[in-house]
């Protein structure tokens, strides 16, 4: 399966609310994004065109409306948008990303303990 296309801040903030409550319409959509954003009906019916023309929704008819369902899960898009920061920014070395995070975050120790974990099991991999 190609990459999941590069979806913008915007289109993240809708696909949260879609993975959370698929199968909500465009106006149930803007209502959950309320809140956080001053956006009106016409953007979000934007934003979620935008996300079925590039394949990461798509659409139910129902009546005059439609009901929107994600096409792709949380973590294939998290995977891409991972892989593509890392590749801009660390020119595609992990390393000094985690480095930079580590340095820069406050970690918990259940945080510094998954890390451990998951460093101990990679390198049992190899």
């Amino acid at each position: 399966m190609p990459d999941p296309p590069r979806i913008s801040a915007a289109e993240w903030d809708v696909m949260r609310v879609l993975w959370d409550r698929p199968g909500l319409f465009a106006q149930e959509v803007a209502a959950e994004l309320a809140p956080a954003h001053d956006w009106s009906d016409r953007t979000v019916k934007t934003l979620l065109s935008r996300l079925v023309k590039k394949r990461v929704l798509r659409f139910e008819v129902e009546g005059k409306r439609y009901r929107y369902h994600p096409e792709l899960t949380r973590e294939e898009c998290v995977r891409a948008a991972s892989r593509s920061f890392v590749e801009r920014v660390f020119g595609g070395a992990v390393s000094p990303m985690l480095a930079t995070f580590v340095r820069e975050g406050s970690l918990s120790e259940r945080e510094i303990g998954e890390l451990r974990r998951l460093l101990d099991e990679e390198e049992s991999k190899r």
